[in-house]
């Protein structure tokens, strides 16, 4: 389909050109008026243009900053900080530390991927394979995307609700409060004031290292960890199996690869800001990562004191720390709970929002207004406030229900990234910007850890008896 037909709420088929040059698109065209989200984006890109004229970097790298930290971060949400919690509690500190580094390393190899295609391309994920594979197709991943995104809010809002709860917070009041936050900020109408406040929230997935610091680790044995993998207490069993999967899933799942190009498309990235958009997704790695492998650290005493966590719920994780990291380290625990439930409600909410938009070839960006962006801000709220109704169900057993979910992402990511593959190398869209050998080694090498995680997973669920329990 003809990419002029198909760009409202994206680029647009507007003179992006007399707002700045870096909006000039291959598909503009001359003599259209400009849309108000075109010119909230021109706005944007005016100051990116000024600060790389005057040579400011560190300025150039502030107003590009973004979609990847948010993809990362938000990628640390309230079921993988759990399943952090309950590696530490169940393992200690060994083979789960450099594991998890692994995790955000393959995340990175993926996500680099969509900076690409979206600044080479200014389409977001869903409205490139709508294109190039066809309705089915498109209509198919959005689904998929849309059904996998609503079970995953469910969860954040659980770990919303188990945050605050650890303060006495009614559950219901807790989730109703995060659903209307939610679409306070989306409703801003901006993409860049929804970026920077998600931002500011999102950089507290770091309160989990001073609450590490507090658990007194032995520096030598975290050290050695990263080097040696191990200890690994009780070996490979069905249990550790099912671990590791929870882990990958905690990292790598398709809801970022819709949301960070959509995110790079609404922010008005062009290939001029690849470097800054690669830095962004590094950045967003390594704080991600290290919040991470804070977390597993903060709940090791529960591993080395044989507290039973199985069956724990998010707040019993703060309250069961208190007499190893004291009041203050299990307060600050809660409080990144709450956090990262709630920059990844409002991230994985905003990327079905997008897929919808791109699909039906209605507006898909926060810089649309309502009357013309409705449908896509409805979807926003309907899918925040559809998961908000869901949690408030009594006795759900919330620590498996997040485990499950990053289990089941981990096996819906190989189709994901296949199609994300094929779009990555088609260079009659991507042109110089297409894959090399080195990124189709690293993405295919992604893929088949993916498959074999999988695969394995299938294994010891059909035959549980080829592990030990």
């Amino acid at each position: 389909m003809d990419g002029a037909a198909r760009s409202h709420g994206g680029w647009g088929e507007l003179r992006m050109s007399e707002l700045s040059t870096d909006l000039s698109v291959n598909y503009a065209t001359a003599g259209t008026e400009l849309s108000p989200e075109d010119i909230k984006r021109g706005h944007d890109r005016r100051r990116v243009r000024e600060q790389r004229a005057k040579g400011r970097g560190l300025s150039l790298l502030w107003l590009l900053i973004g979609p990847g930290i948010l993809v990362m971060l938000g990628e640390n949400d309230g079921p993988s900080m759990i399943s952090y919690a309950t590696t530490g509690a169940s393992y200690g500190i060994g083979f789960f530390m450099p594991f998890i580094v692994l995790t955000f390393a393959m995340a990175y190899v993926v996500q680099e991927m969509t900076v690409r295609l979206g600044a080479a391309t200014k389409r977001g994920h869903a409205e490139l394979i709508y294109e190039r594979f066809g309705r089915f197709w498109g209509f198919f991943a959005m689904g998929d995307l849309v059904l996998g995104n609503l079970l995953t809010l469910v969860t954040e809002f659980i770990a919303i609700r188990a945050g605050l709860g650890f303060f006495g917070v009614p559950g219901a009041l807790a989730v109703l409060g995060a659903f209307l936050f939610n679409v306070g900020v989306a409703l801003s109408r901006r993409y860049w004031t929804w970026e920077r406040i998600v931002l500011g929230l999102a950089i507290f997935n770091v309160i989990f290292v001073p609450v590490a610091i507090m658990a007194h680790p032995v520096t030598g044995d975290v050290v050695r960890s990263f080097f040696t993998w191990g200890p690994l207490p009780g070996g490979v069993t069905a249990a550790f199996v099912l671990m590791v999967m929870s882990n990958i899933g905690a990292t790598v799942t398709p809801w970022m690869l819709f949301f960070q190009q959509s995110a790079v498309v609404d922010k008005g990235l062009t290939t001029a800001d690849i470097r800054h958009g690669r830095i962004d997704t590094a950045l967003g790695a390594v704080i991600a990562s290290i919040a991470a492998i804070a977390t597993v650290i903060a709940t090791t005493p529960l591993f080395l004191h044989h507290v039973d966590a199985s069956s724990f719920q998010g707040a019993d994780f703060a309250t069961a720390i208190i007499p190893y990291v004291g009041r203050a380290g299990a307060t600050l625990f809660a409080l990144g709970l709450f956090e990262a439930g709630l920059v990844a409600a409002l991230t994985i909410s905003l990327s079905s929002a997008y897929a919808f938009g791109e699909v039906t070839e209605g507006a898909r960006s926060l810089n649309s207004s309502l009357r013309v962006g409705w449908p896509f801000y409805a979807v926003l709220i309907a899918a925040a406030g559809t998961a908000a109704a869901l949690v408030l169900v009594p006795h759900a057993p919330l620590v498996f229900i997040t485990i499950i979910v990053n289990v089941i992402a981990v096996l819906a990511m190989p189709p994901a990234i296949v199609f994300l593959l094929l779009l990555v190398n088609d260079r009659e869209i991507m042109g110089e910007y297409a894959n090399g050998r080195i990124t189709n080694f690293f993405g295919i090498g992604v893929t088949v850890l993916l498959v074999l995680a999988g695969l394995i997973f299938a294994v010891v669920t059909v035959f549980p008896k080829l592990l030990p329990s």
